[in-house]
């Protein structure tokens, strides 16, 4: 994945339209930082309960977040519609990243990119568990590179 303006809805795999909401801009008129952390965490879980990856509930093992980053190049404000993009850049054992964009609208080129990581553990243990092979082929397919 390129740098700032080099990020574009192309090389996403997933793609997911959500709302801005008024309580989300600062007093600096646009989206506070900790809102695109919320758009990315909203990304990966829907992707995840889309394409049944997570039962919530009920699972055996549930995914946690151990790293997350992002770089602004843009601003984004209320009312604007966003479209939250991902990929998977790296399928481990126990872990997975993703690569989470953001852009504004209709544009093209990314207004914030970041990465997202998870581990898969156990629900009770809370220790490390393998990634199953069915989750696996799903993942595989919005691998990047």
């Amino acid at each position: 994945m390129g740098t700032g303006e080099n990020i574009t809805k192309q090389d996403m795999r997933y793609l997911l339209p959500l709302e801005t909401r008024w309580s989300d801009n600062d007093q600096y008129g646009h989206l506070n930082n900790a809102v695109y952390y919320q758009l990315f965490d909203t990304a990966v879980n829907r992707f995840l309960l889309e394409h049944n990856l997570l039962d919530v509930q009920s699972g055996e093992t549930i995914f946690v977040v151990v790293e997350t980053g992002c770089r602004y190049f843009a601003e984004i404000a209320y009312p604007e519609q966003v479209i939250a993009g991902l990929t998977i850049a790296h399928l481990g054992t126990s872990s997975l990243r993703y690569n989470v964009a953001l852009f504004a609208g209709a544009d093209e080129q990314a207004k914030a990119a970041g990465h997202f990581v998870h581990v898969n553990i156990s629900r009770n243990s809370r220790k490390p568990s393998p990634i199953d092979t069915a989750k696996r082929a799903v993942f595989s397919q919005f691998m990047t590179g």
